[in-house]
C-alpha cells in the first residue's frame, strides 16, 4: 500500500456522507454552527456555488452571495464539523472553461 493509499484510508472516516449533489451554479443553502461564547447557534448562509476545489478530506467550497449590492463570498472546508447542513435550493447551469 502506498503512502497515498494509507492517508486517504485515514481520512475516509472524517469524510461527511449525508452530502446531497450540487455542483457550481447551483443555489445552496449552508447551515452554519456559529458558537458565541456557551451557546451555540445556526445560521443560514444562502447563495451560489461558485467554486470546487479538492477532494477527500481538503475540498473547499466557495458561496457567493449578494447583500445591499455587494458581492460577499465565504469558504468553508466541506468536511468541517462547523457546516451542519447543505441544501440545495435550485439547480444552475454554469458555463466553464
Amino acid at each position: 500500500m502506498s503512502t497515498q493509499q494509507l492517508i486517504e484510508s485515514l481520512n475516509e472516516g472524517a469524510l461527511k456522507t449525508d452530502l446531497p449533489r450540487f455542483d457550481i451554479g447551483d443555489t445552496i443553502d449552508v447551515h452554519v454552527r456559529i458558537v458565541e461564547g456557551d451557546k451555540e447557534r445556526t445560521q443560514v448562509y444562502q447563495g451560489v456555488l461558485i467554486s470546487r476545489k479538492g477532494r477527500g478530506i481538503g475540498e473547499m467550497i466557495t458561496v457567493r452571495r449578494v447583500v445591499d449590492e455587494i458581492g460577499i463570498e465565504r469558504t468553508w472546508p466541506l468536511n468541517s464539523p462547523l457546516i451542519a447542513k447543505i441544501d440545495v435550493v435550485r439547480r444552475g447551469d454554469a458555463r466553464r472553461a
